[in-house]
């Protein structure tokens, strides 16, 4: 999980250099041209519909505002320049549109071929869906940019059939993207089918809100699969996640789930804790077995901070390692006593740490077999190879 504070007018100098259009330093005092028709940067106010038959580049933030929608069509290629400043952003009342296909999908990717994870930024989505304890969140890109609120069905647009690769540029050790960024978004908002490819930081994370997704596919995320906190309360249905022969992370403590009830574990008394559900989800660990550091699973499942999951049929698998097949603890707080899992467990190798590591009494958290997980025939589109 990322930190979401940075210095918010050392950002917000960064920002407008890179979107707002100024005078060059030519002899001539001519103001800058504008971005070619291919290029994606700045502020998006109205509706901006992209083409299909046009190769699209990111070359600066592309900030969809309050009243602006972002419509791009299936089929359509948007490439991005490498660097923190290189993302999509929708603020609360804008939308995007991303109407891909099992046939066309729509692709994020970098602008060369030999790329790899945290090249870019990837998709941030500002909503006005509650967080825990009513509060309002900040994104680390600015302050100014706010999500959060009273809105369980707020409306962000749609998104289906989307892939994003190698996304979550840093510019700091504790300041870096996901790949997709799900910031306060309401339930209105429809998000299914979704495949992110060699990501750095998490695939997915849910900063509070209420958004269902459905279909989810993550191969090499750097940090954990799927990760939900500040009062989220949504369902994420059908997930997978891979870790492909080969791989190695370079994050601390990499695992499947990571659930925080709040921010952080800094507000264990807020009313709203995350409350939420995954059904039908496979962690599939295809490298080699390994107790060194980056070679394996910290928890394929950790519930902390106040966190109350349900999760139903759920599978791990693999060659690879775990140190935790759940883990309830933290020094920030435990799961709530109220979480429910079930997890059948088909590694080949040995749990090097707890099957189940719990404080207190969690009589509905299970380690059992019989669950198949998720059904990999919904990535079909995808063209992975299961």
């Amino acid at each position: 999980m990322k930190k979401y504070f940075l210095n918010a007018m050392a950002v917000a100098m960064m920002f407008s250099s890179v979107v707002f259009t100024s005078c060059d330093n030519n002899k001539g005092g001519e103001p800058t041209p504008p971005p070619a028709a291919n290029e994606l940067s700045g502020s998006i106010n109205d509706t901006k519909k992209l083409d299909a038959n046009v190769e699209y580049t990111i070359t600066g933030p592309v900030i969809v505002e309050e009243g602006g929608v972002l419509d791009i069509p299936a089929g359509t290629l948007i490439r991005a320049k490498k660097g923190f400043s290189n993302y999509i952003l929708v603020l609360q009342g804008g939308k995007i549109y991303v109407r891909g296909t099992a046939e066309a999908p729509v692709r994020m990717t970098a602008d060369v071929e030999d790329a790899q994870s945290g090249y870019w930024g990837g998709l941030i989505i500002n909503g006005k869906a509650p967080l825990s304890g009513g509060e309002t969140g900040s994104t680390e890109i600015n302050s100014a940019y706010t999500y959060g609120g009273e809105d369980v069905a707020d409306n962000s647009g749609e998104i289906t059939y989307l892939v994003l690769e190698y996304t979550g540029a840093k510019s700091s050790a504790n300041v870096e993207h996901n790949g997709l960024t799900l910031n306060g978004v309401g339930n209105g908002t429809k998000i299914e089918n979704i495949y992110v490819v060699e990501g750095a930081d998490d695939a997915i994370e849910f900063f509070g809100g209420s958004v269902n997704v459905k279909n989810l596919l993550a191969v090499n995320s750097d940090d954990d699969m799927f990760d939900f906190t500040q009062g989220y309360t949504g369902t994420l249905e059908n997930a997978y996640g891979i870790w492909a022969e080969g791989f190695s992370s370079t994050e601390e403590d990499p695992r499947g789930v990571e659930a925080d009830g709040n921010l952080d574990g800094l507000n264990p008394t807020q009313a709203g804790q995350s409350d939420f559900k995954i059904s039908n989800v496979t962690f599939d660990l295809r490298l080699a077995a390994s107790t060194s550091e980056g070679y394996y699973m910290h928890d394929v499942i950790k519930v902390r901070r106040g966190a109350k999951a349900t999760i139903t049929n759920a599978l791990v698998k693999g060659a690879g390692q775990a140190k935790d097949l759940i883990d309830l603890t933290d020094g920030k707080g435990n799961a709530s006593a109220e979480s429910a899992i079930s997890l059948s467990s088909e590694l080949t190798t040995a749990v090097s740490g707890n099957e189940i590591n719990a404080e207190g009494t969690y009589a509905n958290v299970k380690v059992e077999n019989g669950n198949s997980g998720c059904d990999t025939s919904v990535f079909a589109w995808t063209g992975y190879k299961f």
